[in-house]
């Protein structure tokens, strides 16, 4: 297995090469997402990612492959007033 070092909000993490952001952002909140990123329960995410300070589109979280040294921020959404 090669891996990656990649820098996950402040932290380094240690991760399989070839790992999507999909895949990553699934871990990372527990739940399962499909092709298009979205929860297969049916539930909102609630998170926005960017890497190295772009946002990425949800419609491409699965297409995008993380690199050695990326920087990957994931916002979660809050509510209320």
């Amino acid at each position: 297995m090669t891996s990656i070092n990649i820098i996950f909000n402040s932290q380094q993490v240690q991760l399989e090469a070839g790992t999507s952001l999909r895949e990553f952002i699934s871990a990372q909140i527990g739940k399962e997402l499909d092709a298009d990123s979205k929860a297969v329960d049916g539930s909102k995410l609630g998170v926005a990612a960017a890497v190295n300070g772009a946002v990425v589109p949800r419609s491409s979280w699965n297409s995008k492959a993380l690199e050695d040294g990326h920087s990957i921020e994931l916002v979660t959404a809050a509510q209320g007033g």
